[in-house]
Protein backbone atom coordinates (compact mmCIF):
# COMPACT_ATOMS: atom_id res chain seq x y z
CA UNK A 1 0.00 0.00 0.00
CA UNK A 2 1.62 3.28 -0.87
CA UNK A 3 1.45 6.46 1.72
CA UNK A 4 -0.07 8.20 -0.36
CA UNK A 5 -3.40 6.33 0.35
CA UNK A 6 -4.47 5.57 3.66
CA UNK A 7 -8.29 3.85 3.65
CA UNK A 8 -9.37 2.15 6.86
CA UNK A 9 -12.63 0.17 7.91
CA UNK A 10 -15.28 2.53 9.62
CA UNK A 11 -17.96 1.12 10.16
CA UNK A 12 -20.52 -1.29 9.29
CA UNK A 13 -24.49 -1.05 8.36
CA UNK A 14 -26.08 -4.40 8.76
CA UNK A 15 -28.66 -5.44 6.72
CA UNK A 16 -31.69 -4.33 9.22
CA UNK A 17 -32.15 -1.50 6.92
CA UNK A 18 -35.95 -1.00 6.57
CA UNK A 19 -38.62 -1.70 8.94
CA UNK A 20 -42.73 -0.61 9.39
CA UNK A 21 -43.71 0.53 12.58
CA UNK A 22 -47.21 2.09 14.12
CA UNK A 23 -46.80 5.39 16.10
CA UNK A 24 -49.57 7.38 18.38
CA UNK A 25 -49.27 10.56 20.11
CA UNK A 26 -51.01 10.98 23.37
CA UNK A 27 -54.98 12.61 23.84
CA UNK A 28 -55.16 15.98 25.24
CA UNK A 29 -57.00 15.12 28.77
CA UNK A 30 -60.47 16.16 29.08
CA UNK A 31 -61.24 19.91 30.45
CA UNK A 32 -62.65 19.35 33.95
CA UNK A 33 -66.54 20.31 35.21
CA UNK A 34 -66.94 21.51 38.74
CA UNK A 35 -67.92 24.14 41.44
CA UNK A 36 -66.43 25.73 43.99
CA UNK A 37 -67.81 23.99 47.49
CA UNK A 38 -66.75 26.53 50.12
CA UNK A 39 -68.44 27.26 53.15
CA UNK A 40 -70.76 30.31 53.69
CA UNK A 41 -70.38 30.40 49.30
CA UNK A 42 -73.41 27.88 48.65
CA UNK A 43 -73.47 28.91 44.74
CA UNK A 44 -69.76 28.80 44.31
CA UNK A 45 -68.87 29.72 40.03
CA UNK A 46 -66.93 27.24 38.06
CA UNK A 47 -63.55 25.52 38.90
CA UNK A 48 -62.80 22.78 36.80
CA UNK A 49 -59.35 22.60 35.33
CA UNK A 50 -57.91 22.53 31.66
CA UNK A 51 -56.99 18.88 30.73
CA UNK A 52 -53.11 18.39 29.94
CA UNK A 53 -51.41 18.51 26.81
CA UNK A 54 -51.36 14.85 25.05
CA UNK A 55 -47.09 13.62 24.53
CA UNK A 56 -45.90 14.28 20.96
CA UNK A 57 -43.91 11.50 18.88
CA UNK A 58 -40.22 12.60 18.74
CA UNK A 59 -37.67 11.12 16.50
CA UNK A 60 -33.88 11.73 17.13
CA UNK A 61 -30.70 10.70 15.67
CA UNK A 62 -28.30 8.71 17.83
CA UNK A 63 -25.01 8.31 16.59
CA UNK A 64 -24.28 5.16 18.87
CA UNK A 65 -27.12 3.27 16.74
CA UNK A 66 -26.12 1.43 13.17
CA UNK A 67 -29.32 -0.16 11.94
CA UNK A 68 -32.63 -0.62 12.24
CA UNK A 69 -33.08 -4.33 13.99
CA UNK A 70 -34.74 -2.89 17.10
CA UNK A 71 -37.74 -2.01 15.33
CA UNK A 72 -38.09 -5.45 13.99
CA UNK A 73 -38.64 -6.40 17.28
CA UNK A 74 -41.23 -3.42 18.76
CA UNK A 75 -43.69 -1.99 16.31
CA UNK A 76 -45.50 0.06 18.20
CA UNK A 77 -44.62 3.23 19.59
CA UNK A 78 -47.43 5.13 21.83
CA UNK A 79 -46.91 8.46 23.59
CA UNK A 80 -48.65 8.88 26.82
CA UNK A 81 -52.14 10.84 26.93
CA UNK A 82 -53.06 14.41 28.75
CA UNK A 83 -54.47 13.90 32.25
CA UNK A 84 -57.78 15.19 32.83
CA UNK A 85 -58.48 18.69 34.77
CA UNK A 86 -59.40 19.02 38.17
CA UNK A 87 -61.57 20.85 40.52
CA UNK A 88 -60.25 23.86 42.04
CA UNK A 89 -58.90 25.14 38.49
CA UNK A 90 -56.19 22.23 38.62
CA UNK A 91 -54.66 21.84 35.29
CA UNK A 92 -54.15 18.21 34.31
CA UNK A 93 -50.57 16.71 34.10
CA UNK A 94 -49.11 17.03 30.52
CA UNK A 95 -48.40 13.40 29.02
CA UNK A 96 -44.66 12.44 28.39
CA UNK A 97 -43.47 12.71 24.80
CA UNK A 98 -42.34 9.98 23.39
CA UNK A 99 -38.61 9.89 22.36
CA UNK A 100 -37.68 7.06 19.39
CA UNK A 101 -33.85 7.27 18.89
CA UNK A 102 -33.06 5.92 14.79
CA UNK A 103 -29.76 5.69 13.35
CA UNK A 104 -27.74 8.56 11.13
CA UNK A 105 -28.86 8.52 7.68
CA UNK A 106 -32.77 7.20 8.52
CA UNK A 107 -35.56 8.05 6.55
CA UNK A 108 -38.86 8.59 7.75
CA UNK A 109 -41.66 8.09 5.51
CA UNK A 110 -45.93 7.94 5.09
CA UNK A 111 -46.45 3.61 4.79
CA UNK A 112 -48.79 3.67 2.34
CA UNK A 113 -48.03 6.84 0.39
CA UNK A 114 -44.34 6.30 0.51
CA UNK A 115 -43.41 10.05 1.08
CA UNK A 116 -40.98 11.71 3.04
CA UNK A 117 -41.49 12.95 6.64
CA UNK A 118 -37.88 13.68 7.62
CA UNK A 119 -34.81 13.02 6.84
CA UNK A 120 -32.55 12.35 9.55
CA UNK A 121 -29.28 13.29 8.34
CA UNK A 122 -27.56 15.22 10.40
CA UNK A 123 -26.21 14.40 13.69
CA UNK A 124 -28.14 16.80 15.84
CA UNK A 125 -31.79 16.08 13.68
CA UNK A 126 -34.89 16.42 16.28
CA UNK A 127 -37.99 16.13 14.50
CA UNK A 128 -41.39 15.59 16.37
CA UNK A 129 -43.14 13.48 14.03
CA UNK A 130 -46.74 13.57 15.50
CA UNK A 131 -47.73 16.26 18.13
CA UNK A 132 -50.22 15.60 21.07
CA UNK A 133 -53.36 16.45 21.93
CA UNK A 134 -54.38 19.49 23.15
CA UNK A 135 -55.88 19.64 26.42
CA UNK A 136 -59.46 20.26 26.67
CA UNK A 137 -60.84 23.58 28.80
CA UNK A 138 -62.40 23.58 31.74
CA UNK A 139 -65.66 25.01 32.61
CA UNK A 140 -64.79 28.09 34.57
CA UNK A 141 -63.75 29.00 30.45
CA UNK A 142 -67.08 29.28 29.57
CA UNK A 143 -68.94 31.36 32.19
CA UNK A 144 -70.63 34.18 30.90
CA UNK A 145 -73.05 37.11 32.27
CA UNK A 146 -75.77 34.98 31.03
CA UNK A 147 -74.58 32.27 31.97
CA UNK A 148 -72.83 31.45 35.54
CA UNK A 149 -72.71 27.66 36.27
CA UNK A 150 -71.57 26.20 32.47
CA UNK A 151 -72.15 22.69 33.00
CA UNK A 152 -69.87 21.34 30.20
CA UNK A 153 -66.06 21.34 29.35
CA UNK A 154 -64.17 20.96 26.44
CA UNK A 155 -62.48 17.60 25.41
CA UNK A 156 -59.23 17.13 24.69
CA UNK A 157 -58.32 16.78 21.41
CA UNK A 158 -57.49 13.23 20.06
CA UNK A 159 -54.44 11.58 19.54
CA UNK A 160 -52.54 11.41 16.01
CA UNK A 161 -51.71 8.19 14.85
CA UNK A 162 -49.88 6.70 11.50
CA UNK A 163 -47.66 4.36 10.31
CA UNK A 164 -44.24 4.86 8.76
CA UNK A 165 -41.21 3.15 7.10
CA UNK A 166 -38.24 3.77 8.61
CA UNK A 167 -35.51 3.22 5.69
CA UNK A 168 -31.65 3.41 6.58
CA UNK A 169 -29.81 5.20 3.90
CA UNK A 170 -25.94 4.66 3.71
CA UNK A 171 -24.39 8.57 4.06
CA UNK A 172 -21.16 8.07 1.83
CA UNK A 173 -19.81 10.52 -0.80
CA UNK A 174 -19.27 7.58 -3.27
CA UNK A 175 -20.38 4.37 -4.06
CA UNK A 176 -18.95 1.41 -5.26
CA UNK A 177 -21.44 -0.57 -7.76
CA UNK A 178 -21.02 -3.10 -10.23
CA UNK A 179 -22.32 -6.51 -10.72
CA UNK A 180 -21.10 -9.37 -8.35
CA UNK A 181 -17.68 -10.70 -9.05
CA UNK A 182 -16.34 -7.95 -10.89
CA UNK A 183 -13.73 -7.43 -8.33
CA UNK A 184 -15.51 -4.91 -5.62
CA UNK A 185 -14.55 -7.29 -2.52
CA UNK A 186 -10.69 -7.69 -4.07
CA UNK A 187 -10.70 -4.03 -4.56
CA UNK A 188 -11.83 -3.44 -0.57
CA UNK A 189 -9.25 -5.75 0.70
CA UNK A 190 -6.78 -4.40 -1.38
CA UNK A 191 -7.53 -0.71 -0.11
CA UNK A 192 -8.55 -1.29 3.48
CA UNK A 193 -8.04 -3.89 6.02
CA UNK A 194 -11.37 -5.33 6.19
CA UNK A 195 -11.13 -8.48 5.10
CA UNK A 196 -14.47 -9.60 3.43
CA UNK A 197 -15.48 -12.91 2.53
CA UNK A 198 -14.52 -13.69 -1.34
CA UNK A 199 -16.45 -15.97 -2.79
CA UNK A 200 -17.78 -17.20 -6.81
CA UNK A 201 -21.51 -16.88 -6.52
CA UNK A 202 -23.25 -13.79 -6.37
CA UNK A 203 -24.71 -11.81 -3.64
CA UNK A 204 -21.60 -12.31 -1.44
CA UNK A 205 -21.51 -9.17 -0.25
CA UNK A 206 -24.50 -8.57 2.03
CA UNK A 207 -23.53 -5.29 4.39
CA UNK A 208 -22.58 -2.54 2.46
CA UNK A 209 -19.44 -1.26 4.34
CA UNK A 210 -17.81 2.28 5.11
CA UNK A 211 -14.64 2.94 4.42
CA UNK A 212 -13.03 6.46 5.09
CA UNK A 213 -9.99 7.32 2.42
CA UNK A 214 -8.13 9.63 3.34
CA UNK A 215 -5.28 11.05 1.03
CA UNK A 216 -2.19 13.08 1.26
CA UNK A 217 -3.31 17.00 0.75
CA UNK A 218 -6.58 16.39 0.96
CA UNK A 219 -9.51 15.57 3.32
CA UNK A 220 -10.29 12.50 1.33
CA UNK A 221 -13.92 10.77 1.52
CA UNK A 222 -16.28 8.00 2.56
CA UNK A 223 -16.70 5.30 0.67
CA UNK A 224 -19.51 3.07 0.69
CA UNK A 225 -19.36 -0.64 -1.05
CA UNK A 226 -22.92 -1.01 -1.97
CA UNK A 227 -23.44 -5.26 -2.93
CA UNK A 228 -23.45 -6.50 -5.94
CA UNK A 229 -26.77 -5.41 -8.59
CA UNK A 230 -28.30 -7.88 -10.65
CA UNK A 231 -30.91 -7.51 -13.61
CA UNK A 232 -34.41 -6.80 -12.25
CA UNK A 233 -32.64 -5.31 -8.98
CA UNK A 234 -35.03 -2.25 -9.66
CA UNK A 235 -38.18 -4.25 -9.49
CA UNK A 236 -36.94 -6.16 -6.06
CA UNK A 237 -34.97 -8.79 -7.64
CA UNK A 238 -32.45 -10.74 -4.94
CA UNK A 239 -31.95 -7.87 -2.24
CA UNK A 240 -32.21 -5.37 -5.01
CA UNK A 241 -34.05 -2.66 -3.40
CA UNK A 242 -32.26 -2.85 0.25
CA UNK A 243 -29.08 -2.47 -2.10
CA UNK A 244 -30.07 0.31 -4.08
CA UNK A 245 -31.61 2.32 -0.90
CA UNK A 246 -27.57 2.63 -0.01
CA UNK A 247 -26.97 4.51 -3.16
CA UNK A 248 -29.21 7.62 -3.24
CA UNK A 249 -27.09 9.43 -0.82
CA UNK A 250 -24.40 9.34 -2.62
CA UNK A 251 -22.64 11.65 -4.96
CA UNK A 252 -20.42 9.99 -7.03
CA UNK A 253 -20.49 6.38 -8.19
CA UNK A 254 -17.73 4.36 -8.64
CA UNK A 255 -18.45 1.67 -11.70
CA UNK A 256 -16.39 -1.53 -11.29
CA UNK A 257 -16.23 -4.13 -14.33
CA UNK A 258 -14.53 -7.00 -15.33
CA UNK A 259 -12.71 -5.27 -18.23
CA UNK A 260 -11.16 -9.34 -18.89
CA UNK A 261 -14.43 -10.60 -18.87
CA UNK A 262 -13.35 -13.53 -16.94
CA UNK A 263 -17.39 -14.45 -16.91
CA UNK A 264 -17.59 -14.29 -20.62
CA UNK A 265 -20.03 -10.77 -20.31
CA UNK A 266 -19.15 -8.13 -21.95
CA UNK A 267 -17.96 -4.70 -19.73
CA UNK A 268 -19.57 -2.54 -21.39
CA UNK A 269 -23.15 -4.06 -21.63
CA UNK A 270 -22.75 -4.73 -17.65
CA UNK A 271 -22.53 -0.95 -17.24
CA UNK A 272 -25.66 0.09 -19.65
CA UNK A 273 -27.82 -2.53 -17.47
CA UNK A 274 -26.37 -1.67 -14.75
CA UNK A 275 -27.29 2.05 -15.31
CA UNK A 276 -30.83 0.81 -16.51
CA UNK A 277 -31.48 -0.40 -13.06
CA UNK A 278 -30.07 2.59 -11.37
CA UNK A 279 -32.71 4.66 -13.44
CA UNK A 280 -35.54 2.22 -12.65
CA UNK A 281 -35.24 2.90 -9.43
CA UNK A 282 -33.98 6.84 -9.05
CA UNK A 283 -34.02 8.46 -12.22
CA UNK A 284 -31.51 11.13 -10.49
CA UNK A 285 -29.03 8.61 -9.92
CA UNK A 286 -27.96 8.87 -13.24
CA UNK A 287 -27.13 12.71 -12.82
CA UNK A 288 -24.57 11.94 -10.08
CA UNK A 289 -20.66 12.18 -11.72
CA UNK A 290 -20.12 8.72 -12.57
CA UNK A 291 -16.41 6.32 -12.90
CA UNK A 292 -15.44 3.95 -14.21
CA UNK A 293 -12.74 1.06 -12.59
CA UNK A 294 -11.85 -1.26 -15.27
CA UNK A 295 -10.56 -3.75 -13.14
CA UNK A 296 -8.55 -7.41 -13.67
CA UNK A 297 -6.84 -5.65 -16.40
CA UNK A 298 -3.72 -7.99 -15.43
CA UNK A 299 -5.89 -10.73 -16.24
CA UNK A 300 -5.92 -9.17 -19.92
CA UNK A 301 -4.49 -11.61 -22.65
CA UNK A 302 -6.03 -10.64 -26.17
CA UNK A 303 -4.51 -9.40 -28.64
CA UNK A 304 -7.01 -7.79 -30.44
CA UNK A 305 -8.09 -4.28 -29.35
CA UNK A 306 -7.72 -3.39 -25.43
CA UNK A 307 -11.45 -3.70 -23.85
CA UNK A 308 -10.34 -0.65 -21.41
CA UNK A 309 -9.75 1.50 -24.84
CA UNK A 310 -13.11 0.41 -26.00
CA UNK A 311 -15.07 1.56 -23.05
CA UNK A 312 -13.14 4.50 -23.07
CA UNK A 313 -14.26 5.09 -27.25
CA UNK A 314 -18.03 4.26 -25.55
CA UNK A 315 -17.94 6.56 -22.00
CA UNK A 316 -15.05 8.90 -22.02
CA UNK A 317 -17.33 11.23 -24.96
CA UNK A 318 -20.57 11.17 -22.63
CA UNK A 319 -18.36 12.71 -19.67
CA UNK A 320 -17.72 9.21 -17.67
CA UNK A 321 -13.65 8.70 -17.12
CA UNK A 322 -12.51 5.28 -17.68
CA UNK A 323 -9.11 3.87 -15.18
CA UNK A 324 -7.37 0.76 -15.83
CA UNK A 325 -6.91 -0.86 -12.12
CA UNK A 326 -6.31 -3.78 -10.97
CA UNK A 327 -7.58 -4.53 -7.45
CA UNK A 328 -4.99 -7.40 -7.43
CA UNK A 329 -1.82 -5.61 -7.83
CA UNK A 330 -3.24 -1.89 -6.53
CA UNK A 331 -2.42 -0.45 -10.38
CA UNK A 332 -4.36 2.50 -11.05
CA UNK A 333 -5.92 3.19 -7.48
CA UNK A 334 -4.09 5.81 -6.65
CA UNK A 335 -4.77 7.86 -9.94
CA UNK A 336 -8.66 6.50 -9.63
CA UNK A 337 -9.17 8.04 -6.07
CA UNK A 338 -7.47 11.49 -6.23
CA UNK A 339 -9.63 12.07 -9.61
CA UNK A 340 -12.54 10.78 -7.71
CA UNK A 341 -11.61 13.32 -4.77
CA UNK A 342 -11.36 16.39 -7.16
CA UNK A 343 -14.43 15.84 -8.40
CA UNK A 344 -15.96 15.88 -4.60
CA UNK A 345 -13.67 18.76 -3.84
CA UNK A 346 -16.10 20.85 -6.45
CA UNK A 347 -19.42 20.13 -5.13
CA UNK A 348 -21.83 20.59 -2.59
CA UNK A 349 -20.03 19.34 0.92
CA UNK A 350 -23.39 18.72 2.46
CA UNK A 351 -25.12 15.26 2.27
CA UNK A 352 -27.53 14.53 0.21
CA UNK A 353 -31.21 15.18 1.74
CA UNK A 354 -34.30 14.20 0.76
CA UNK A 355 -36.97 16.81 1.36
CA UNK A 356 -39.94 16.67 3.21
CA UNK A 357 -42.91 15.31 1.68
CA UNK A 358 -45.94 14.79 4.01
CA UNK A 359 -46.80 16.74 6.91
CA UNK A 360 -48.80 14.35 9.16
CA UNK A 361 -50.75 17.31 10.75
CA UNK A 362 -52.26 18.61 7.30
CA UNK A 363 -53.42 14.90 6.41
CA UNK A 364 -54.42 13.09 9.58
CA UNK A 365 -58.01 14.39 9.98
CA UNK A 366 -60.58 11.90 9.64
CA UNK A 367 -62.24 12.54 6.06
CA UNK A 368 -64.95 10.49 7.60
CA UNK A 369 -65.81 13.62 9.72
CA UNK A 370 -68.98 15.43 9.47
CA UNK A 371 -69.29 18.71 8.15
CA UNK A 372 -71.88 21.17 7.76
CA UNK A 373 -72.17 24.48 5.07
CA UNK A 374 -74.90 26.40 5.89
CA UNK A 375 -76.57 29.81 4.83
CA UNK A 376 -77.63 31.82 8.09
CA UNK A 377 -79.06 34.67 6.65
CA UNK A 378 -78.35 36.84 3.34
CA UNK A 379 -74.49 37.78 2.98
CA UNK A 380 -73.65 35.34 6.17
CA UNK A 381 -72.46 31.83 6.35
CA UNK A 382 -71.66 29.20 8.26
CA UNK A 383 -69.06 26.33 8.37
CA UNK A 384 -68.99 23.97 11.45
CA UNK A 385 -68.21 20.55 12.12
CA UNK A 386 -66.15 18.29 14.16
CA UNK A 387 -63.54 17.94 11.06
CA UNK A 388 -63.21 22.31 10.76
CA UNK A 389 -62.56 22.27 14.52
CA UNK A 390 -59.41 20.01 14.38
CA UNK A 391 -58.09 21.90 11.47
CA UNK A 392 -58.61 25.20 13.29
CA UNK A 393 -56.83 23.66 16.00
CA UNK A 394 -54.06 22.42 14.28
CA UNK A 395 -53.26 25.61 12.00
CA UNK A 396 -52.38 28.98 13.01
CA UNK A 397 -54.40 31.31 10.68
CA UNK A 398 -51.96 34.19 11.66
CA UNK A 399 -48.73 32.71 9.70
CA UNK A 400 -48.95 32.95 5.94
CA UNK A 401 -48.37 29.14 5.35
CA UNK A 402 -50.87 28.18 7.99
CA UNK A 403 -53.52 30.74 6.03
CA UNK A 404 -52.15 28.95 2.61
CA UNK A 405 -53.20 25.86 3.94
CA UNK A 406 -56.62 26.92 5.56
CA UNK A 407 -57.71 27.92 1.77
CA UNK A 408 -56.38 24.76 0.53
CA UNK A 409 -58.28 22.68 2.82
CA UNK A 410 -61.63 24.54 2.39
CA UNK A 411 -60.76 23.72 -1.74
CA UNK A 412 -59.45 20.63 -1.33
CA UNK A 413 -62.62 19.40 0.89
CA UNK A 414 -64.95 20.88 -1.55
CA UNK A 415 -65.96 23.80 0.73
CA UNK A 416 -65.82 27.00 -1.46
CA UNK A 417 -68.23 24.85 -4.25
CA UNK A 418 -70.08 24.31 -1.36
CA UNK A 419 -70.28 28.02 -0.97
CA UNK A 420 -71.22 28.58 -4.31
CA UNK A 421 -73.74 26.58 -4.71
CA UNK A 422 -75.67 27.96 -2.11
CA UNK A 423 -75.43 31.80 -3.64
CA UNK A 424 -72.24 33.41 -1.99
CA UNK A 425 -71.21 36.53 -3.14
CA UNK A 426 -67.69 38.48 -3.56
CA UNK A 427 -67.64 40.38 0.24
CA UNK A 428 -70.29 38.05 2.08
CA UNK A 429 -68.82 36.99 5.32
CA UNK A 430 -68.40 33.10 6.44
CA UNK A 431 -67.78 32.54 10.38
CA UNK A 432 -66.33 29.71 10.96
CA UNK A 433 -66.00 28.75 15.30
CA UNK A 434 -65.19 32.50 16.35
CA UNK A 435 -63.41 33.53 12.89
CA UNK A 436 -65.08 35.67 10.03
CA UNK A 437 -63.59 35.81 7.03
CA UNK A 438 -64.54 38.17 3.89
CA UNK A 439 -65.36 35.90 0.49
CA UNK A 440 -63.74 36.89 -2.64
CA UNK A 441 -63.56 34.52 -5.05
Amino acid sequence: MTTEIQIERHGEIMFADSAKIFIKSGKGGDGHVSFRRELYVPAGGPDGGDGGRGGDIIFVVDEGLNTLTDFRHVRKYVAQPGEEGAKRNQHGKDGNDLIIKVPLGTIIKEAESGKVIADMSSSDKKVTVLKGGRGGKGNQHYATATMQAPKYAQPGQPSKELYVILELKVIADVGLVGYPNVGKSTFLSRVTNAKPKIANYHFTTLNPNLGVVDLDGSKGFVIADIPGLIEGAAKGVGLGHEFLRHIERTKVLIHIVDAASIEGRDPIDDINKINEELKAYNPALLERPQVIAANKTDAIYSEEESPVELLREEFEPKGIKVFAISAVSGKGLKELLYYVNELLENMDSEPVVFEQEYFPDQFLDNPDDPFTVEKVEEGLYSIEGPRIEKMLGYTNLEAEKGFIFFQNFMKDNGILDMLEELGIQDGDTVKIYGHEFDYYK
